[in-house]
């Protein structure tokens, strides 16, 4: 029984269920890939290289037989390795593991269908993309361009907009968190004790997949080529600049960011420091300089040196102070970038930085906008 070509919605249903296997080069999965997707090349960087030369160069016979020469000797090791993912994807026995994989190419052309039909020889039940990554990307710009239902949580730097974005999760409020995807809490300081960011093409796959889950119901998820968009779900989303760290929130999806309701949380300049100054204050001290540094010209020579020189001699809240300044002006530049802001803008007053309580007050101002 050969492989069976699924399409785009196909695919996102079952890949909530099964293995995907992504068979281009470990060079093409490193600069981005399907969320979930495990790598296993049916050439590696350097034989695909060779390959697609012998291609340009000679011809499509002449490339096919090197490439099943490099294939010929990976047959074993790739059905192993296939057995050991569909083992640890179902967490059962290998005799008990459902046999059913999903495995891709750039364009679903020959290296799917070579691994497709060796696994599909071996006994697994297989499903290949019909367009392999390519039709996946495409996919995730349709995503990009789509109208939702945005709520924006705003406020200054130091109002803990993330962890109160996270508050309103546990009040079944849908959420989706763009530092979280970029790996960058989105200033100067953001990459301090974060991991690699992601490139911008996985950036963008990774929030398409959170726009996906975010505007479905369970039920949906589980049906193949059900309509699952549903424009009405509400995302609360943090207020962010377009260039988070090294990425971009993409262009139409920033623009449209930007014409939704802001809550915007109102809270004393000194209980944000003191946020701020517990948030960053253990970090390390070069680190926290050269940060400082990146925003000279911004900030301006003498802010600059002041600033360093709190920080060298410990008195953190000085520092912090001067950084905080900066940024509430920033912020209000990017809050006021906007048209009909008077419309889109929501003031929530807050006395300190709480997650469970200004989750609650920005629900509860929510809910007077709707009654009003």
């Amino acid at each position: 029984m050969a492989a069976t070509r699924i399409d785009m919605e196909t695919f996102l249903t079952l890949a909530t269920r099964h293995p995907v296997i992504d068979v281009r080069s470990e060079g093409e999965y490193a600069h981005a890939h399907i969320p979930g997707a495990f790598s296993m090349p049916l050439f590696n960087n350097d034989e695909r290289k060779i390959v697609g030369t012998a291609y340009k160069q000679q011809s499509k016979q002449k490339a096919i037989k090197i490439g099943l020469q490099f294939f010929g000797k990976k047959m074993v090791e790739m059905v192993e390795t296939v057995e050991e993912q569909v083992i640890s994807n179902s967490g059962k026995t290998g005799e008990t593991a459902s046999k059913t994989i999903i495995v891709h190419c750039w364009r679903g052309g020959m290296r799917s269908g070579g691994v497709a039909w060796l696994l599909d020889l071996y006994g697994f039940k297989v499903y290949t993309i019909a367009g392999g990554y390519k039709a996946y990307r495409h996919w995730v710009l349709e995503q990009l361009s789509k109208e939702y239902s945005i709520k924006i949580l705003g406020g200054y730097t130091g109002s803990g907009k993330t962890h109160i974005l996270h508050g309103l999760k546990k009040f079944d409020q849908t959420i989706i968190d763009l530092e979280a995807i970029a790996n960058h809490r989105g200033s100067a300081f953001g990459d301090i004790g974060m991991p690699p960011q992601p490139t911008q093409e996985m950036f963008e796959n990774l929030l398409a997949k959170e726009l996906w889950k975010a505007t479905g119901t369970v039920d949906q998820l589980q049906q193949p080529n059900s309509d699952k968009f549903n424009p009405q779900t509400t995302i609360w989303m943090e207020d962010e600049s377009q260039r988070i760290g090294q990425v971009n929130i993409p262009t139409p999806f920033f623009a449209m960011m930007r014409s939704k309701p802001v809550y915007f949380l109102d809270i004393p300049f000194e209980e944000r420091l003191q946020h701020i100054v517990k948030e960053y204050g253990k970090g390390e001290k070069e680190k926290l300089v050269n940060a400082i540094i990146r925003i000279k010209k911004r900030l301006g020579g003498m802010e600059t040196k002041l600033a360093i020189n709190y920080l060298v001699e410990d008195n953190l809240e000085a520092c912090f102070s001067i950084l905080l300044k900066y940024y509430d002006k920033q912020y209000l530049k990017g809050l006021h970038h906007r048209q009909n802001l008077a419309e889109l803008l929501h003031t929530v007053p807050c006395n300190t930085v709480n997650e469970q309580e200004n989750a609650k007050h920005i629900l509860e101002k929510q809910t007077q906008k709707v009654n009003a």
